[in-house]
C-alpha cells in the first residue's frame, strides 16, 4: 500500500497526493509511506527515489539490528517495531532526506498509522514537517515498548521464589523464562537508544538543531527502558544465585542427616558383624541373656552417639 502526504506550497498539508502529483507540485516537504508492499512498490525504491543499494539491500533482507547510515544527503534508519503482549519484533525503514520522508516496512504498522492520522501542520517549523514525521515515528515506536517492558517487570516480581517458596520449582523456571524475554527485549531497546544517540549529537542532519529536544526526549524514555531492563536482569540473576544457594544449603542439611545417621550405626554393624560370625568358641552364644546385653549395649551407644553429636550442634 502506498500513500502520500505533502505540503504545498501555500502550506496547506495534503494526504490524497499521487506520485504523478508529487513531480509537479514541488511541495515543501512530504511523506511516502509504503506498507504491505507490492514488487511494483518496492521497485519505487530504486527507479522513483534511487536510493543507495545498500539500503535497499537492508530493507528486503529481514531483520536487520537497529542501526543508522548515511548516504550523501540521505540518513537511513532501521528501527524496530514491538507488540507489547508477543514480544514479536517487525522491522521499519525510514529514509530521511532534504524534505522529505519515506518509510517502508512490510507487516503492519499501528504506530506509523498512528502518526499518519495524527500529523499535522507545525506551525513553528512549516518546512521541517519530515522532521516533525520522523519524530512522531520514533516517540509511537518507542513508547510501544513501555508495556512490554513494565510487563515482564510485574511478571518478575509475581514469579519471585521467595515468595512462592524455594521448594516450588515453577517459580524460578518462571523466572528462567522471563529473563530469556529480557535478553530477546534487549536486542531491541539497546541498539534503539544507540541510535537516538546518534541523531541527538549529530550535525548532519539539516534542520534538526531545532527539533533536537523532542529527539532527545525519547532518548531518555529508551534510557529508563534499558535501566529498567538492566534492573530485571540483575534481579533475575540475584533470584537464580539465591535458588541455587537455597537448594545447596538444603542438600548440605540432608547430607548431614545422613552422615550422622551412617555414623551411629557404624558401630552398631561393627557389633552385628562380630556376633553375626557364629564361631563355636564365642562364650556369648550360650550365654541365657546374651541377646538382651548386646540389644543394650548398642542402643546405649546409638544414645550416646546421638546425644554427643547433638551437644556438638550437629543438629541445628
Amino acid at each position: 500500500m502506498l500513500r502520500i502526504m505533502a505540503m504545498d506550497k501555500q502550506q496547506k498539508l495534503r494526504k490524497d497526493v499521487s506520485l504523478e502529483e508529487l513531480k509537479t507540485m514541488q511541495p515543501v516537504w512530504y511523506w511516502v509511506d509504503i506498507g504491505q508492499p507490492t514488487g511494483q512498490e518496492t521497485q519505487l525504491l530504486e527507479d522513483y527515489f534511487h536510493f543507495h543499494p545498500l539500503a535497499i539491500e537492508d530493507c528486503l533482507h529481514l531483520l536487520q539490528r537497529p542501526k543508522v547510515d548515511f548516504y550523501d544527503d540521505v540518513q537511513f534508519f532501521v528501527m524496530h517495531s514491538l507488540a507489547s503482549d508477543t514480544l514479536k519484533v517487525d522491522e521499519v525503514n525510514l529514509f530521511l532526506g532534504p524534505n522529505y520522508a519515506v518509510t517502508f516496512h512490510f507487516s503492519s504498522c499501528p504506530e506509523i498509522d498512528d502518526a499518519w492520522k495524527t500529523t499535522g501542520v507545525n506551525a513553528k517549523h512549516p518546512s521541517k514537517g519530515h522532521l516533525v514525521v520522523a519524530h512522531a515515528v520514533l516517540d509511537r515506536l518507542v513508547d510501544r515498548y513501555f508495556p512490554a517492558v513494565y510487563g515482564l517487570e510485574d511478571q518478575l516480581l509475581d514469579a519471585d521464589p521467595v515468595s512462592k517458596g524455594y521448594s516450588d520449582r515453577s517459580g524460578i523456571e518462571t523466572v528462567f523464562e522471563i529473563r530469556g524475554k529480557l535478553l530477546k527485549l534487549r536486542k531491541t531497546i539497546v541498539p534503539m537508544r544507540d541510535l537516538l544517540y546518534r541523531m541527538t549529537t549529530m550535525e548532519s542532519i539539516a534542520g534538526l538543531k531545532d527539533l533536537r529536544a523532542f529527539y532527545h526526549d525519547i532518548y531518555d524514555h529508551l534510557l529508563k527502558q534499558s535501566e529498567t531492563l538492566e534492573a530485571c536482569r540483575d534481579m533475575t540473576a540475584d533470584m537464580r544465585d539465591s535458588f541455587i544457594s537455597y537448594n545447596s544449603n538444603r542438600m548440605n542439611g540432608i547430607m548431614k542427616t545422613l552422615t550422622v545417621i551412617t555414623t551411629i550405626f557404624m558401630p552398631l554393624t561393627f557389633l552385628a558383624g562380630i556376633y553375626g560370625m557364629n564361631f563355636l568358641n564365642m562364650p556369648e552364644l550360650e550365654w541365657k541373656y546374651g541377646y538382651f546385653a548386646v540389644l543394650g549395649i548398642m542402643f546405649t551407644v546409638a544414645g550416646g552417639m546421638f546425644l554427643w553429636f547433638k551437644r556438638k550442634g550437629w543438629f541445628s
